[in-house]
């Protein structure tokens, strides 16, 4: 609202204009008090500075899925924000704080998960003009400086570093970690912009993070599926991704299931549009 039209003195001056408008003001306040008092409240829990997932501007897919799941339920969205490390569940969901994750993998022992919205990979980083690499067999990866994934605080090894040591491809790896610097936007942007800048020959990433880094880089990037997608039986590279509720929150867990099948359309074309590989789903879905 306009702050000319909160003064009385600049309602021209005619009788009864600043009651109207007084009037006016009121009957809307009320208006939108009673709406909030009759909306359900959503409340995610996300981290502030993890594009392309979510960010405190609301500009990430997760944030963008939220919003039509908050939409489907009539529901107020908010959020709590808390950087997603090592805890992070710990002090968000189970502290009380909010009732939803948005991203998470399926099945995560810690939650009640919704059946999987999109299934992706691990990937292969590259510049489009340089060798075409589409396996962790590949005997080129001995001789090249790789990017890989450092994740946790305590930068623990990703699959793929696990994948590459199983084949003693260890001596040119640069580790980059999934969080960076927090006082600076996009951290995990860092590895897709090391391909980019010609720092490192190849760089192993998360797919939706580097569909979505690699699109906005100045040199093409070329961005393949790893394989294997199992390395060995205890190694996944691909993932399904679900929302997640608390354990014993079965009826949540079936409403936000409901949604995101309701919307499975807007929602795979979000994906698209953040440049999310996207590999078919399995038939796996939440206990």
């Amino acid at each position: 609202m306009c702050s000319d039209c909160a003064d009385p003195r600049k309602t021209t001056g005619r009788p009864g204009a600043h009651r109207r408008l007084q009037a006016t003001v009121t009957a809307f306040a009320i208006a939108l008090g009673a709406a909030a008092a009759g909306a359900r409240d959503l409340r995610a829990c996300a981290d502030p500075n993890n594009m392309p997932f979510s960010n405190a501007a609301g500009q990430g897919f997760e944030n963008r899925i939220a919003e039509i799941v908050a939409a489907d339920l009539g529901a107020k969205l908010s959020y709590t924000w808390w950087a997603q490390r090592r805890g992070f569940v710990r002090n968000t969901l189970k502290a009380g704080l909010c009732d939803l994750v948005l991203g998470t993998p399926t099945n995560l022992e810690m939650l009640r998960t919704t059946a999987p919205y999109y299934r992706s990979s691990y990937v292969f980083v590259t510049r489009a003009k340089d060798a075409d690499i589409t396996s962790f067999d590949d005997p080129r990866l001995r001789h090249m400086r790789i990017g890989v994934q450092l994740i946790g605080d305590d930068g623990s090894n990703s699959p793929p570093v696990q994948a590459l040591g199983r084949r003693g491809i260890v001596g040119h790896l640069i580790g980059y970690p999934v969080y960076g610097d927090y006082s600076a936007p996009n951290p995990a942007a860092r590895i897709v912009q090391a391909v980019a800048g010609g720092d490192i020959d190849l760089a192993v990433v998360w797919g939706p993070l580097a569909g979505y880094f690699a699109g906005q880089q100045k040199v093409p990037l070329r961005i393949t599926p790893v394989a294997p997608a199992m390395d060995g039986p205890l190694l996944p590279m691909t993932y399904d991704i679900s929302m997640g509720v608390r354990r014993e929150d079965d009826a949540m867990r079936s409403e936000i299931d409901a949604a995101l099948t309701r919307h499975k359309a807007e929602i795979d074309g979000i994906l698209a549009r953040y440049g999310v590989p996207l590999l078919p789903a399995t038939a796996s879905a939440a206990p």
